[in-house]
């Protein structure tokens, strides 16, 4: 049987309010305790680098984006192996995520193709073509519309309903979209790209479900690469940050109301590859070269903890602090 379709009655009590895990070149997965900073699980991944790390609506399973595969990790297990292994992407997986209830997931790769995954069924169920080696997907709120980034400097908005492309922009030509981000309640999406620039559209729903991008602002963030760039989460309300997680070892923070620079988040000695809000958007998760990630409050811009155990680069981190959120 497929085990996120196992019905479990019993609450596991072993499984720790706060998930938060972290991936580095030195191909380790380790799971944290985000208070005590200690490393209590290390899961070895020989085969490839993890580019991405993503946590499962329910806090059970545990995403592992490699090349070419996505491996599915079960987060209270004491087990080395994946659960589930997905395996029709050819290149490096850049991007993967789930839909709200948990019960498909997107994937995005440098082999051109952005993937859907039924993860109550075997193989993909749907794939798009974006002809450029895809960096960044995200999934709208409305769950219906994916939106991706590609190396070519393209963003495409995948109908999942009509099952076509609804929409195509380029930015900046020839420029890679290296991170794209879109707000709570679906009212903004941010594309960063290798240039340290930020665009920002709002984002209106036309006669149809289809999603129109307005622009809204540019914003030269960095002078380096924008490696990931990420909107503070609902409960941050009436606060709405974006984060842009550098190559110049900075992540800054920014205010969305008028796109002023709230805080810059000083500690990390090299690139900072990926950030992740906790669920009230008080605290910021990183991951950096340095082989560091590192806890930081948003409030007074300081790092409170620093996880420090991989040997080489910290290239993704995953956090999940939330209730579970579980199909019925």
């Amino acid at each position: 049987m497929h085990p996120l379709v196992w019905i479990i009655d019993e609450q596991v009590m072993t499984q720790p309010s706060v998930i938060l895990a972290t991936a580095s070149y030195d191909h380790t997965i380790r799971f944290w305790e985000a208070k005590s900073g200690r490393c209590y699980r290390t899961i070895q991944y020989p085969e490839s680098q993890v580019n991405r790390l993503e946590i499962t609506p329910d806090k059970r399973f545990l995403a592992a984006a490699g090349n070419p595969h996505i491996r599915l990790f079960d987060v209270n297990a004491t087990s080395p192996q994946p659960v589930m292994s997905y395996d029709s992407h050819t290149n490096n997986v850049m991007a993967v995520g789930f839909q709200c209830d948990g019960k498909w997931m997107y994937s995005g790769s440098e082999d051109g193709t952005v993937k859907i995954w039924d993860l109550r069924a075997p193989g993909c169920q749907r794939e798009y073509e974006s002809r450029a080696a895809v960096n960044t997907v995200v999934l709208h709120p409305n769950q219906t519309e994916l939106i991706s980034g590609d190396q070519n400097g393209n963003i495409r908005v995948w109908d999942l309903t009509a099952n076509s492309c609804s929409c195509e922009l380029v930015p900046e030509v020839d420029t890679a979209v290296r991170s794209l981000t879109v707000m709570w309640d679906g009212s903004l999406v941010v594309a960063a790209n290798n240039k340290g620039t930020c665009y920002v559209w709002r984002l209106l729903r036309g006669t149809q479900t289809m999603t129109n991008f307005e622009p809204l602002h540019k914003l030269q963030a960095h002078d380096g690469y924008i490696l990931k760039c990420l909107l503070s989460p609902e409960f941050c309300e009436p606060q709405r940050y974006l984060a842009t997680a550098s190559s110049d070892s900075t992540v800054k923070i920014w205010n969305v109301d008028g796109f002023t620079l709230e805080k810059t988040l000083v500690g990390h000695q090299r690139w900072v590859w990926d950030c992740v809000f906790s669920v009230d958007g008080a605290y910021l998760i990183t991951a950096s070269s340095d082989t560091t990630a590192r806890l930081w409050s948003m409030s007074t811009g300081e790092d409170i903890r620093v996880y420090q155990g991989h040997h080489k680069a910290t290239v993704c981190c995953a956090l999940h602090d939330g209730a579970e959120t579980t199909t019925a």
